[in-house]
């Protein structure tokens, strides 16, 4: 990775809840209310927009863990502010602490761990699938 990626550095995505972030199974919506899957997500996208500008040119990063508390709903069209704090920092892997807010509450926290591979590495490991097939 490159220099200047420190514990405490922070990241923020803004998103509006809408009806395809609903929480459903198939067709069928159970809530009409932002999902713990949309949550998941955005916490993920979060955290990897935080790492990319620190990547070299030959590293990747995919996601490793998620852990997560969906604490409040979130209606259609509310506003959820999503940020991402550094909390670890090792060769192979960042972590960051996420807080989900809407416009009144904290819907959610969590931590999400990324691991930092060599580019190329999951396309490999398809491939490897896909071929196996």
């Amino acid at each position: 990775m490159k220099e200047g990626l420190n514990v405490g550095y922070q990241s923020i995505l803004e998103i509006e809840v809408t009806e395809d972030m609903f929480a459903q199974f198939g067709d069928e919506v159970v809530h009409p209310a932002y999902s713990t899957a949309s949550m998941v997500y955005h916490m993920e996208w979060v955290s990897r927009d935080l790492l990319l500008p620190f990547l070299k040119e030959q590293e990747e990063s995919v996601g490793a863990a998620v852990k997560l508390k969906h604490i409040a709903p979130s209606a259609l069209g509310t506003k959820v502010k999503l940020e991402a704090v550094v909390t670890s920092i090792t060769e192979k892997q960042v972590v960051t602490k996420v807080i989900a807010r809407n416009e009144s509450v904290i819907i959610g926290e969590g931590e999400v761990k990324q691991s930092i591979l060599p580019k190329n590495t999951m396309k490999s490991k398809l491939d490897i699938q896909i071929a196996a097939k």
